[in-house]
């Protein structure tokens, strides 16, 4: 997976991420030097995404009254959210249904790096195996990973991205870095191309509960709550498109 960003963005000329532009930190957490920021939460990124991008989505209930289901995400990282979604997705799915994951990713990480961040969930190595094997194509196309399940990642720029975001979303995961650290991710403007590509009655969900982008997409058209956070985050946010 490549991205058409420079290396004044901290890629080399290839497309591939500089040294630099991630460390790693106590059992192999990876960290993001550009942002300076985690790319999942120090105390089980696993379980903060079924606590705040399936839960606060009200899934895989949700995607049981359907038979086509698309899923869009803000920042595509490891990959972590991607395979505790899809395994939950394999586990309650029935033979008619199918799953559309679009996730956007304007720096991504080479095979390796997601290889190692997800060496801890020694559950999920069958599906992180056939997602590294497909790395490399995920920038370039939709790829089918099983009978009923499509991910694509749009290696560009959030703005640029959801330009090419060809269907609304029936449940969206913000997980841009802190909005802290990057606020780009997080503006109006965003808010409302997000809002732009949701269903009427779509939802979305975010581990970050910052009054600012709360607000941003209540503006954008969802109608937002607070819920009880993970970990050590005391609250989160999730809403609906009215």
């Amino acid at each position: 997976m490549k991205t058409p960003a420079t290396a004044q963005n901290g890629m080399n000329d290839t497309g591939s991420t500089t040294e630099e532009a991630l460390l790693w930190h106590e059992d192999d957490l990876p960290f993001s030097t550009r942002f300076g920021d985690y790319y999942y939460s120090r105390h089980d990124g696993r379980r903060e995404c079924a606590h705040v991008f399936l839960g606060g989505n009200d899934l895989p209930q949700r995607w049981l009254e359907q038979e086509n289901f698309t899923i869009g995400e803000l920042g595509f990282g490891t990959g972590l959210n991607f395979l505790e979604t899809w395994a939950n997705w394999q586990q309650t799915r029935t033979k008619r249904q199918m799953l559309d994951y679009i996730s956007i990713e304007a720096f991504p990480i080479e095979a390796s790096e997601a290889e190692r961040a997800l060496s801890g969930w020694e559950d999920l190595a069958p599906l992180t195996r056939i997602l590294l094997e497909n790395w490399e194509r995920l920038g370039n196309e939709t790829v089918l990973l099983d009978a009923q399940t499509t991910l694509q990642v749009i290696a560009k720029p959030a703005d640029q991205a959801l330009h090419d975001f060809k269907k609304p979303a029936d449940a969206w995961f913000l997980d841009g870095f802190s909005p802290a650290k990057n606020p780009e991710m997080w503006s109006g403007e965003l808010m409302q191309a997000v809002a732009d590509k949701t269903k009427i009655r779509g939802t979305c969900a975010s581990y970050t509960a910052a009054g600012w982008v709360r607000r941003n997409l209540e503006s954008a058209g969802f109608v937002m709550k607070k819920l009880p956070g993970f970990g050590t985050k005391r609250e989160m946010i999730a809403g609906i498109k009215q």
